[in-house]
């Protein structure tokens, strides 16, 4: 972005033999002007790029000499010296490419000398033996040939040479290759050499000009017989499959172009060509020579990949343009896609089909070429009819859904070649004569097209290709909604760039057809209805996601095409924005107006700044936008302010202060999304800043030279540049200040990366270049002090940020002057090291790494360097300082854990307690990681450390391994209260053992509370206990130490242990035994790293643990498989045979863990697999899998199940590693065989591993779930997909089906046979059918129908459930009808004798859900529909005694009727004019006769005991609700042949029937409540309001009382609120009083429903005033103790929600009235449960907090409080909103007085109990895990700001009476408590608190802004303090105060 030095290019300089340096000395002029003299400057220079503008000199030099026309033997000299060159230089050096340029414009009269000289160069290259200097001369050939005449021709005239060296060097390097076979680092170079030889030879035989002229035809010429050798060597690479496929490839395209070049006559070449393909070759109708070459082609079984590679060189070598090849030609491109077709179902491996694809690609593009010109009968083989067509059409759908992207490319590519085709297969004539409505293929396509669902990907695809074809108008004559379906699945991110894709398409082919059709302008009306109506209905009513995908992918397109709809946009959204602002949940037109504002700006549709603000947009809107409750506003408004799409634009004043303005309220973003892009748009605006900066600079230089005369309105540069720097210097104020004691982890992350955002931006400036600003100038010492206490933050992030922004800053910046400070940091870190609390570690690793870096560490350290002199001689630089730093203070922190690890040998408990060992271990990993460990220089200081570093990391990993490896579940050693436990667990503390002094782990211990010791006890047993410095300190406390304790010490040591061993082998240079020298780990070092990792992985039993070891191994072995040494490098392999073979002997006495999902060993196999070379041929994956799949399948054996336990295990773990990514997909079939026959084993581990096997496999064949939907389409797959994937899969799950199937009818003790039914239905169910399934596939899905609809019989429920969902996506939508139809014609009838009801559940089930998708399709308000099921109604009512009593199953009873309720939903629409089907088929009747016979009328004889009877009920009452709602829906008041009245149902004895009646009347007045409903209330449900009252005070079933207070408060007050009396004999008042206990004493839900209907009752009483203020007070007071109870953090979500909605429905009168109904006390305890409601952790809480606020502003008498009346605001913003209204209030009420000492008790945290929080400090006991009080978002001292401000204004602005001075003597007493105390307290801390004792030192310091903030103001009212100072601290941030306030706070006190 802007003036940025270029990086410079680094160019390889050239130099040239002795020999020719002599001959150019000789040859040089003495004034240096001939070619010689040139050429030797140019060698003489050491850089590149200097002599690249030499070698551009050469031509002009020798034009100078052509005039004189001559050619002295000087320059035939330097030609020749020139060609040596060209030929030594490197292939990629940008010389080599220069030289040849200029070499080409050599004049005529040197070509011949130059190519000479490149002639005999390049015969002496020619002569090489070497086969590893080989490569270079092919490269050298290959360059020649590339774009270099004169190269070409040397390489013409040594055509024989060439092509002798191409044939021997191929020869040789093959035969290298398979010497070296196993080592794959040099196998890599030599098939690299081998591929790049096979391209250069076929380039030769391109490239040569009459290449078939050059050589004599006949067996004895050299050139023949080269030609001969290297066809030799060609045809055998390509059949040889353990060469790179490349090379194969490669292969392929050579042998058919040395065919095409040698064989005689070329007319019979396409036809010898077909029969190599056909494998029908004819061996003595050919030539010897071609037999003698091609053999194994000819004669022997060739393999899939080389007839693959074959067909591919056919395609691409041959000249198939315009037909050229003739009939012959024809049916070789026929022949070739049916050989291509076989292979299609062949062909597994994820890189073959990837070849395959484009290569099938290729074949449509050569089927083009040859249509243009081709026959009839081709032409009919190749129309959309055809079986060719059909079966490319075929290819695309089931692959358009691949895995791999290339893979979807080519089936693209394939789709739009398909349409060309079926093009040019129709003549002339119809093409012509008849439109695109009679093309019956391609209408076709694209209605079946448009059928399919949107979620598949290959829908947008081909569509796209259609409208490129046939133009939009024919997609949006049939579906013209299409832009909005296709922006609602826009919300979905994985489809978003297919369809944002699509719609560009469709909207430029729209916008071209309405243009070229147009007379006037107004086709611009109709384009914006079609794409920008929808698109703007998204940006204001859609979700969050879809909102910000359309905004990024769709609009920026929309706009780039027609840049004009803007303003009719912006139009539209203006105007709706005067209407609606939108909320939380919901952008509105605000948020639609500043991304389209946005987009445009970004893409450069807006002039420039000035333009949008004064034309466009208002700042009273910026403003809004920038603190608007919805997040994507703000991100948008930030966005249209920061993004430009010119990086020089000038920043205006206005937009500075609105990014002031946002910085302010925004950096406490709770979601890590929008607070990254708030940081990446303000570095966006300051490198904006930094670019208009440069070039101001350079204006402000050219105006001081030049100063205009007539650009006085224009400001001047420097008064720009002026701005800036207060800009950002403001700008770094406010972040600082926001980084203030208990600022939460949003705040700190947002304030650290934009500080860190402007150091990289505005770097220091180098010579003369000028920058604007510099974050160093602004740093001081409290500055500094507040980064470094950023490394206690709890959060890692935190740290990360604070240290990388600490070391961008200059080192005078962050210079330590005080040696006792830096001791104590230093003291600090190291004390912090050995902390029990894990994350104590974590800051001692940043501490210590910061002192290393900037050179601040104690001098005392020096002594643990022997070579401090060398060192710090006099070529130190930073580099060493940091080396010799690091090394420092790893020998410290080794030295201190060799002690503890010597008293941890003796007593873990103790090394627990006071120095858990792997905070040393994380401080030595992590300052090792901070070093380039390959370039040290104090290497023999390093050597001993590194040894010493892995004796300790073992004696480390012996001490803790006992516990890791323990039995005990996940290495816990509990303490219980309870002796027979206790006793339980003698068995598992024997097993552990270590060595351990005390009896610890020799009984378990019975505690009262907590076992207790004391150190000193330990000191009698253990003599050398205190010998370490930092414990001594400890000696004389009491710890306690618990399980968890010892566990945290011991996993986390080995977790430090392998991330140390990790660093070691992946950072540190190898060496081998005899050289030391070289680096410092010997081969033996890294083979004991591997014997360890390999130990702890195959015998730890818990997933911590070798987790743990998996991410140090999987370190080394990549390494390992880098490593030049062979035999470190088959290390991997040898111990990967090793583990298989033991897998395989393995039995129930095997150290191998058969538990626990085999424990370690899948991480190890794991480990070793995913570390294989990816470009290799993964022959160990291969290996592998076959050995892992012999073994998973069932065996004879049952007593050795434990391999395939072990295999099965191993397998999951494969299939779920992402490392080996498609190379894993050809084993899934034989995976999912292995697992759905392990679930029939009898063994339950077998069972068990098959389970999650199959489960694994489920996900890695139809992705990761993506929704709660079990069955979504994202995760499923269209049948023909599925098993053109995985075809083997077909006969398998059919043949497990049927036999399934065949069994499930007899007797349930046979079912145990096929417990794999649940496996298969699972899998079947995931499929469905697609409209584009054609005929040309042999894998129907209709064979499995039958046998899904029997296992429906099963005598298993859930197996019936999953039949019926399975049988859906196997049945067509329009086959539905029929097969209902059948189904239904299978039930029983009434008289029949004998019937099984489980076969009548299963087969009602599949009617169910065949009908519910059938209802959910598109058919849905089609006549068809109605028609087909009107049909379906009449088979059902033929059963109709399956719903009746005849039946006397509950279970078949309730289904049956479930699918007359699914019926009744269908049919109630009238069609035509007619009456409803149901009622014109009698249908409701039944019904009706249905419910009156039913128990719900007859009551229920039934108790819970039967079988069905809840499911019964339920059933029953929605059809009995859904037959009340259709009655009054027809006959409206009267309400005739009402079958039974809600009444009824809810005098019902069961809870079920009454639930449910309750939910359904609950929507229905919820409906009508918020107006949506078009309607209103149904008069049934009119005058209802006594019912629920009295059903209020008798109904005890918890959830059905919730539902009648909702239902109560969804309903208008006076419509029931006068009844009470009547009905439930209660006062209105009385109900209050009892709506309040019910929310006082009842559960989490009820109470909020209660206090929402209380709240409601109390609005309504105070609206309509029918008491007086008086009587309503003292129950008032219970309510406002109700709501301020209800708003504790502690409570439950809903809790806090009900007492913001009861604040909000209440605040007209109760918070804002003029006139105050209740007393001071308890408005301001109503206000004071507002702003703990804002700053609630909870989103939701503080956004229905933030509702209660702006009802608050929008009041007549507070409106004019804030700017932002009638807004929606965040709640950051809400709270000093709120706290405004509040004061303005005061002063309203005139209470200033008595409400001034509340709000300065809120100021000082009066009722917070300070002192409590104080003495738990010091008292509280360590909880391992609890990271003291983490707050995500509430900042204490953000409310204190806050409140100062606004008070500090009150008491300046107003004019008011004094208080009293006793009234404010109890805060002044206690603010003067507090300070002593605090000074006290601040007195008893250690001088590194900030570091030690974070918790106590935070609390302390936010008490005492708070207790200074107070006592400044209480000092203002006493009159000490001046007015004016007052104002300016209250404009300050409280937070803005030196972080160390001591000496302050005791002179304030």
């Amino acid at each position: 972005m802007g003036i940025k030095k270029k990086k410079e290019m680094q160019v390889t300089a050239l130099t040239i033999c002795h020999q020719d340096l002599e001959t150019l000395h000789s040859l040089a002029d003495v004034e240096g002007k001939n070619l010689a003299s040139l050429l030797l400057h140019c060698v003489q220079l050491t850089d590149g790029v200097s002599q690249i503008h030499c070698v551009k000199q050469i031509v002009p030099l020798l034009e100078k000499a052509d005039k004189n026309g001559t050619c002295d033997p000087s320059i035939r000299s330097c030609l020749d010296i020139l060609a040596g060159i060209y030929l030594s230089l490197s292939l990629k050096n940008p010389l080599k490419k220069v030289l040849a340029s200029s070499l080409n414009g050599l004049p005529e009269f040197f070509l011949t000398e130059a190519v000479q000289s490149f002639t005999s160069r390049l015969q002496e290259e020619l002569s090489t033996t070497d086969v590893y200097s080989y490569r270079k001369v092919i490269d050298n050939i290959s360059s020649c040939m590339e774009n270099f005449d004169v190269g070409r021709a040397g390489v013409s005239n040594l055509l024989k040479n060439v092509l002798h060296f191409m044939q021997k060097s191929l020869t040789e390097i093959s035969e290298e290759n398979r010497k070296f076979a196993g080592n794959h680092i040099v196998q890599t170079q030599l098939m690299n050499d081998l591929s790049v030889g096979t391209r250069v030879s076929v380039m030769l035989v391109q490239k040569i000009q009459d290449f078939q002229t050059l050589h004599v035809r006949i067996s004895s010429s050299p050139t023949w017989q080269s030609m001969c050798g290297l066809l030799s060597i060609f045809t055998k690479f390509l059949i040889d499959d353990h060469l790179l496929q490349t090379i194969q490839s490669t292969s392929g395209l050579a042998v058919i172009l040395f065919i095409k070049a040698m064989f005689h006559p070329p007319e019979e070449i396409p036809d010898l060509i077909s029969s190599l393909l056909l494998r029908s070759v004819d061996c003595t109708s050919i030539p010897d020579w071609f037999l003698n070459c091609c053999r194994s082609l000819c004669c022997a079984d060739v393999s899939q990949s080389t007839l693959l590679f074959l067909c591919q060189g056919t395609l691409t070598m041959l000249d198939w343009q315009n037909g050229r090849m003739g009939p012959s030609g024809e049916a070789l491109l026929l022949n070739i896609v049916h050989v291509l077709f076989t292979l299609s179902s062949q062909i597994k491996e994820s890189t073959l089909e990837l070849f395959f694809s484009r290569i099938l690609a290729s074949w449509t593009n050569s089927a083009i070429h040859v249509l243009e010109s081709s026959s009839p009968s081709l032409k009919d083989s190749l129309n959309g009819n055809s079986s060719i067509v059909g079966k490319l059409l075929e290819y695309v759908y089931t692959h358009w859904e691949h895995p791999l992207d290339a893979l979807r490319h080519q089936t693209k590519i394939i789709f739009r070649n398909v349409l060309q085709i079926h093009q040019l297969t129709k003549e002339k004539s119809d093409s012509e004569a008849s439109g695109l409505a009679a093309d019956r293929f391609i209408c076709e396509l694209t209605e079946s097209l448009l059928r399919l669902e949107w979620h598949v990907k290959g829908k947008y695809m081909c569509l796209g290709c259609l409208v490129d074809y046939t133009g939009i108008g024919h997609i949006l004559a049939l579906a013209k909604t299409i832009p909005s379906q296709i922006l609602e699945v826009m919300g979905d991110q994985s489809l978003v760039p297919y369809a944002s894709d699509l719609l560009e398409t469709m909207f430029r082919s729209h916008k071209s057809h309405l243009k070229s059709q147009a007379v006037d302008s107004t086709w611009i009306d109709e384009w914006h209805e079609t794409w920008v109506s929808p698109l703007l209905f998204i940006l204001c009513e859609g979700n969050l996601d879809q909102k910000s995908y359309v905004i990024d992918y769709y609009l920026p397109k929309l706009l780039n095409c027609s840049p004009e709809s803007l303003s009719y946009m912006v139009k539209i959204l203006q105007s709706s924005a005067d209407a609606k602002s939108g909320s939380y949940n919901s952008t509105g037109a605000l948020g639609a107006l500043m991304a389209c504002l946005r987009a445009a700006r970004a893409h450069g549709h807006l002039r420039s700044a000035t333009d949008v603000w004064r034309n466009l947009v208002s700042s009273a809107r910026i403003k809004q936008g920038l603190i608007h409750q919805h997040c994507q506003v703000r991100i948008d408004t930030l966005g249209l302010l920061c993004e430009s799409n010119r990086s020089t634009e000038i920043v205006s004043t206005e937009e500075l202060q609105w990014i002031q303005f946002f910085i302010a309220y925004n950096l406490n973003s709770q979601s890590p999304g929008v607070r990254q892009q708030i940081c990446s748009l303000l570095k966006k605006l300051f490198c904006r800043i930094q670019e208009s900066s440069q070039v101001l600079y350079k204006l402000e230089q050219s105006r001081s030279k030049h100063e205009p005369e007539n650009e006085l309105s224009k400001q001047h540069p420097s008064v720009s540049l002026q701005q800036y720097k207060n800009f950002m210097s403001s700008i770094c104020n406010s972040l600082f200040e926001a980084l203030f004691p208990g600022s939460s982890y949003p705040t700190r992350f947002s304030a650290l990366t934009i500080l860190g955002s402007v150091a990289e931006v505005f770097p220091v400036p180098e010579g003369q270049v000028q920058t604007v600003y510099q974050l160093s100038h602004d740093i001081d010492v409290g500055r500094f002090q507040t980064l470094m206490e950023c490394f206690t933050s709890t959060f890692e992030e935190v740290k990360i940020l604070a240290f990388d922004l600490l070391m961008k800053l200059p080192k005078t910046v962050v210079q330590f002057q005080d040696s006792e400070k830096l001791q104590g940091l230093f003291q600090a870190a190291l004390e912090l090291s050995t902390s029990t609390k894990p994350y104590d570690c974590v800051t001692a690793s940043y501490l210590l790494n910061f002192l290393i870096w900037q050179n601040a560490l104690p001098s005392s350290l020096s002594a643990y360097l022997q070579t401090q002199q060398a060192a710090c001689g006099d070529g130190d630089t930073s580099a060493i300082v940091v080396e010799r730093n690091t090394l420092m203070v790893i020998k410290c922190l080794l030295e201190n854990l060799e002690e503890e690890i010597s008293q941890a040998e003796n007593s873990l408990l103790q090394a627990a307690a006071s120095f858990p060992l792997y905070g040393r271990a994380h401080c030595i990993t992590g300052a090792l990681q901070r070093l380039s460990l390959n370039s040290l220089q104090l290497v023999s200081e390093w050597r001993p450390v590194v040894e010493k570093l892995l004796l300790v990391s073992y004696r480390l990993s012996a001490v803790v391994s006992p516990v890791i490896q323990s039995s005990s579940p996940e290495g816990l050693i509990p303490m219980d209260t309870d002796s027979e436990s206790a006793s339980r667990l003698q068995t598992i503390l024997s097993e552990i053992q270590p060595r351990d002094t005390n009896d610890y782990f020799n009984q378990a211990k019975i505690l009262k509370e907590r076992d207790s010791f004391d150190l000193e006890d330990l000191n009698a047993s253990v003599p050398d206990i205190g010998a370490s410095a930092e414990i001594k300190g400890k000696e004389r406390k009491t710890c306690d130490v618990t399980a968890q304790m010892v566990l945290v010490c011991c996993w986390r040591s080995m977790k430090e242990v392998a991330l140390l061993l990790g660093t070691l082998c992946q950072l540190l240079p190898m060496q081998s035994a005899p050289e030391p020298r070289s680096g410092l780990l010997t081969v033996e070092q890294v083979k004991e790293i591997g014997d360890y990792f390999k130990q702890h992985l195959l015998q730890s039993r818990h997933r911590g643990a070798f987790e743990l070891a998996y991410t140090g191994f999987v370190k080394l072995t990549e390494i390992l498989n880098r490593c030049p040494n062979v035999s470190l490098q088959k290390l991997p392999e040898h111990w990967l045979w090793n583990v298989l073979e033991e897998i395989k002997c393995s039995d129930p006495s095997s150290k191998l863990c058969a538990t626990r999902r085999s424990a370690g060993l899948p991480f190890y196999i794991q480990a070793l697999l995913a570390s294989e070379p990816k470009k290799g041929k993964m022959d160990l994956l291969k290996i592998t899998m076959k050995e892992l799949i012999s073994l998973a399948g069932p065996t004879d054996d049952s007593q050795s199940t434990v391999p395939q336990v072990h295999a099965l295990n191993i397998l999951r773990a494969l299939f779920r590693d992402t490392r080996l990514g498609e190379n894993i997909i050809p084993y899934v079939a034989d995976g999912a065989k292995a697992a759905i026959l392990g679930f029939t084993s009898p063994v339950w581990a077998v069972r068990n591993s098959s389970t999650l096997l199959f489960s694994t496999l489920i996900t890695r064949i139809f992705g990761v779930k993506r929704g709660k939907d079990e069955l979504s389409k994202k995760n499923r797959m269209t049948g023909s997909e599925f098993f053109s994937r995985f075809p083997e899969l077909y006969p398998f799950l059919l043949q497990q089906l049927e036999a399934v199937a065949n069994t499930v009818d007899s007797d349930a003790g046979e079912l145990n046979r096929h417990p794999s039914m649940f496996l298969l239905l699972l899998v079947l169910g995931r499929l469905y059918p697609s409209p584009m399934d054609g005929t040309y596939s042999t894998l129907s899905m209709a064979p499995f129908i039958p046998f899904i609809m029997r296992c429906g019989h099963s005598p298993v429920y859930r197996s019936r459930e999953m039949a019926a969902r399975a049988l859906v996506p196997f049945v067509m939508v329009d086959e539905i009808p029929n097969t209902i139809r059948t189904l239904l014609a299978k039930l029983p009838n009434s008289t029949d004798q004998c019937f099984r009801q489980n076969h009548i559940h299963g087969t009602l089930l599949q009617v169910f859900h065949l009908l519910q998708a059938f209802s959910d399709s598109k058919y849905r308000l089609n006549a068809y529909f109605q028609q087909e099921l009107a049909d379906v109604a009449v088979c059902t009512r033929a059963k109709l005694w399956l719903a009746e009593r005849q039946n006397p199953c509950l279970v078949t009873r309730a289904v049956y009727i479930d699918i007359l309720f699914l019926l009744t939903r269908c049919l109630d629409k009238p069609t035509k004019g007619n009456q409803p089907a149901l009622e014109h088929l009698g249908f409701w009747g039944d019904i009706r006769r249905i419910i009156s016979r039913s128990e719900l009328i007859t009551g229920f004889p039934y108790t819970f005991t039967v079988p069905g009877l809840p499911q019964y009920l339920q059933s029953l009452t929605k059809l009995a609700i859904s037959a009340v709602w259709a009655v009054e829906a027809q006959a409206g008041e009267q309400a005739r042949d009402i079958p039974i009245s809600f009444s009824q149902l809810l005098e019902s004895s069961f809870p079920e029937v009454r639930l449910l009646t309750l939910e359904a009347l609950l929507e229905r007045f919820s409906t009508a409540a918020s107006g949506l409903g078009e309607k209103g209330l149904p008069p049934l449900l009119w005058n209802m309001g006594g019912t629920f009252l009295m059903l209020a005070m008798k109904e005890n079933h918890p959830e059905c009382f919730c539902k009648i207070l909702k239902i109560l408060h969804r309903m208008d007050p006076s419509e029931w609120l006068p009844e009470t009396e009547h009905c439930i004999h209660l006062t209105p008042k009385e109900f209050l009083i009892w709506t309040m206990d019910i929310a006082s004493n009842e559960r989490s839900e009820i109470q909020s429903v209660a206090l929402r209907l209380a709240s409601k009752v109390i609005a309504h009483r105070m609206q309509t005033c029918e008491e007086t203020r008086d009587s309503m007070v003292p129950t008032l007071k219970q309510w406002v103790r109700l709501v301020a109870a209800s708003c504790g953090e502690h409570l439950p979500t809903e809790s806090r929600l009900a007492a913001a909605e009861a604040l909000t429905s209440t605040t007209p009168f109760l918070l804002t009235s003029p006139d105050p109904v209740l007393e001071l006390q308890d408005t301001l305890a109503l206000w004071r449960c507002v702003l703990t409601l804002l700053q609630s952790e909870e989103q939701a809480v503080r956004d229905a907090a933030t509702e209660t606020v702006a009802t608050a502003m929008s009041q007549e008498n507070t409106c004019q409080s804030t700017e932002f009346a009638f807004c929606q605001v965040d709640a950051s913003v809400a709270l000093t909103l709120a706290l405004a209204v509040l004061c303005d209030l005061l002063q309203q009420w005139d209470q200033l007085a008595p409400g001034l000492p509340v709000l300065l008790g809120w100021l000082l945290g009066e009722g917070e109990d300070f002192v409590v929080h104080v003495e738990s400090t010091h008292q509280v006991e360590d909880h391992l895990f609890e990271k003291a009080e983490i707050n995500f978002w509430a900042e204490t001292l953000t409310f204190v700001k806050y409140l100062y401000k606004h008070l500090s204004h009150l008491l300046s602005k107003s004019s008011w009476c004094p208080l009293r001075p006793e009234s404010l003597r109890h805060l002044h007493r206690t603010a003067s408590e507090q300070c002593h105390l605090l000074s006290q307290l601040f007195r008893e801390l250690p001088p590194t608190a900030e570091f030690l004792k974070t918790v106590e030192f935070t609390r302390l310091r936010i008490q005492e802004e708070r207790t200074l903030a107070c006592r400044r103001l209480l000092a203002f009212l006493e009159g000490k303090e001046r007015e004016d100072t007052l104002v300016l601290s209250a404009s300050d941030s409280v937070a803005e105060t030196n972080p160390f306030t001591l000496a302050r706070t005791e002179t304030a006190c």
